[in-house]
C-alpha cells in the first residue's frame, strides 16, 4: 500500500487551508504500510491526502459536518456531476450579474445556506469565497468573504470542479469507506492494531476557526492518546518558519521528516509563506528506503484526456476575452 509515488497527484473539489496538494507524495513516500487495516483519518479537511492514497478500507472523519455531508451526498448518489455542471452554471451566471461589493450575489447564497445548508451552496461558497478559506463564527455560520470575481464561474472553472466531483465518485466505488461528522476521540477509540493513522488537526500555535475552537489543550492531548494507539500513525504538522520554531513537535516522539512547502491559502498576505513542514511518524512506519525503489502509480490516459479537455475550454475562454 505505502510507500507509493503518485504521478499525478489530484485535487479534490474543497478547497480549505492547510490543504496538502503539494505535500501528497512527501507524505506517501515516507510512510510504510501494509494496507491490511483501516486508513483511519480523524482530520480530513479537504480531503488531499485521502483521495490520493485510496485505501480500499478507510474510516474518514471532521468536526466539521459540511464537508462530511458533501463527501456523503457524493457517496450516496445525492449529488452527481451532472446536478453540480447544471447548479454552477445557474448560479454563477446569476454571480455575473452582480457587482463585487456587499451587494453580491455570493452574500444571498452565505446567508442561504447558514439558514439552511446545503451540499451545492457549500461548494459554491467554497469555490468563490476569499482565498479558498473555511471559516465559521461561533454560531456555526460561514463567514468567509467574498472573493471580488463575479465572472469566478467561466466554463474551464466549471469544468475542472465537476472533473472533480467524477473522480470523487469514481474513487468510492467498490471501497468500503464510512464518512463520519464526529469528535477526534471518538474516531481513534476505533482504531485497530492493524489500522494506519493519519494525523492532520488544525495547527498548534496557529489559532484559526476553521469549525470549531482548537487549544493548545487539544494539541497536547492528541498528542498523549495518538501515541497509545497500537496501529502506525503519522502527524503532519508545521516544524519551522523564519521566524519561530513549533515547540508542539517536543511532545511527539518518532522519525520526524521535512519538506520545505509554500501555503497560498490564508487570510493574511503574511500568513501565506514557506514554512517547513513537518510529518512525524510512529517508529516501524518509516520508509527508509530509496525514492528509485517505491512503486510508481502511473497517470492514467483517462486523466491525460481530462486535463487536454480543461485545456482546450481554457483555450476556448481566452479566445472569447480575445
Amino acid at each position: 500500500m505505502l510507500p507509493l509515488n503518485i504521478e499525478h497527484v489530484k485535487v479534490p473539489p474543497i478547497k480549505c487551508q492547510g490543504i496538502k496538494t503539494k505535500l501528497i507524495n512527501f507524505i506517501t513516500t515516507s510512510i510504510e504500510w501494509d494496507g491490511e487495516g483501516k486508513w483511519v483519518e480523524p482530520f480530513l479537511g479537504s480531503g488531499a491526502v485521502l483521495f490520493n492514497v485510496q485505501p480500499q478500507r478507510a474510516l474518514i472523519a471532521d468536526s466539521n459536518p459540511h464537508i462530511i455531508k458533501f463527501y456523503q451526498d457524493i457517496q450516496n448518489n445525492i449529488i452527481t456531476p451532472e446536478q453540480v455542471r447544471e447548479y454552477l452554471y445557474e448560479q454563477g451566471e446569476l454571480l455575473s450579474q452582480t457587482g463585487d461589493g456587499k451587494d453580491s450575489y455570493f452574500y444571498e447564497i452565505r446567508s442561504r445556506f447558514n439558514e439552511n445548508p446545503n451540499s451545492l451552496d457549500f461548494l459554491f461558497l467554497s469555490r468563490s469565497c476569499f482565498n479558498g478559506m473555511m471559516r465559521f463564527n461561533k454560531k456555526g455560520g460561514f463567514n468567509v468573504p467574498f472573493c471580488r470575481k463575479p465572472e469566478r464561474f467561466r466554463q474551464a472553472y466549471i469544468t475542472k470542479i465537476v472533473n472533480q466531483i467524477y473522480w470523487i465518485k469514481s474513487l468510492m466505488e467498490n471501497k468500503d469507506w464510512v464518512f463520519v461528522n464526529q469528535d477526534w476521540r471518538e474516531t481513534l477509540n476505533n482504531v485497530q492494531p492493524t489500522d494506519f493513522v493519519y494525523l492532520d488537526p488544525p495547527y498548534a500555535g496557529k489559532h484559526t476557526d476553521y469549525f470549531n475552537k482548537w487549544t493548545d489543550e487539544d494539541s497536547s492531548e492528541l498528542a498523549q492518546i495518538a501515541q497509545q494507539l497500537e496501529s502506525g500513525y503519522a502527524l503532519s504538522m508545521w516544524a519551522d518558519n523564519a521566524y519561530r520554531e513549533n515547540e508542539y513537535l517536543h511532545q511527539w516522539s518518532g522519525e520526524v521528516i521535512t519538506q520545505a512547502h509554500f501555503y497560498h491559502v490564508g487570510a493574511n498576505t503574511e500568513n501565506r509563506n514557506t514554512v517547513n513542514e513537518a510529518l512525524v511518524i510512529k517508529p516501524g512506519f518509516v520508509f527508509n528506503g530509496e525514492l528509485e525503489d517505491v512503486p510508481v502509480r502511473p497517470r492514467l490516459i483517462n486523466e491525460i484526456e481530462e486535463i487536454e479537455e480543461i485545456e482546450e475550454n481554457n483555450n476556448t475562454v481566452q479566445l472569447e476575452l480575445l
